[in-house]
């Protein structure tokens, strides 16, 4: 590798030394569907989007429940102290496609009709609400 591609590396590393985030990969779930319940939370104060995930009938959110949960464990270890009540907030979410994995179903007449099983990746982010609106002044 060459030096700029090193230098760009370290860059990266020590931008994400200040954000708290976790992923989740490889979910057996469509993109589509995570979506929807990951639009329920993006914004929300942690506590409150855990309430909603709790509560929810999607079977995708008990998957974002754990990443989420992550996400608060990952703060809390870089910050050496507990989350207070109404300190965090959901900043970041999104959703990416994953491996699709293609499958063949039997069909009348000697036919096949293909399956597509996807799966997708969960990244979400959280900050103190302070910290978010420093960081939005300063890209502007």
């Amino acid at each position: 590798m060459g030096n700029r591609k090193h230098l760009a590396a370290d860059r990266i590393k020590e931008a994400k030394k200040t954000q708290y985030f976790a992923r989740l990969n490889d979910i057996p779930s469509s993109p589509r569907k995570m979506r929807l319940v990951v639009d329920m939370i993006r914004g929300m104060e942690v506590n409150r989007a855990l309430g909603v995930l709790r509560y929810s009938n999607k079977a995708a959110s008990k998957d974002v429940e754990k990443v989420l949960r992550s996400a608060i464990a990952n703060w809390e270890q870089k910050n050496e102290r507990k989350a207070e009540e109404g300190e965090l907030f959901v900043t970041k979410v999104y959703v990416d496609e994953g491996v699709t994995l293609k499958r063949l179903r039997p069909a009348p007449q000697g036919r096949g009709h293909r399956i597509r099983k996807r799966s997708n990746h969960v990244s979400l982010y959280v900050d103190t609400k302070n910290e978010a609106t420093n960081n939005n002044d300063n890209k502007e």
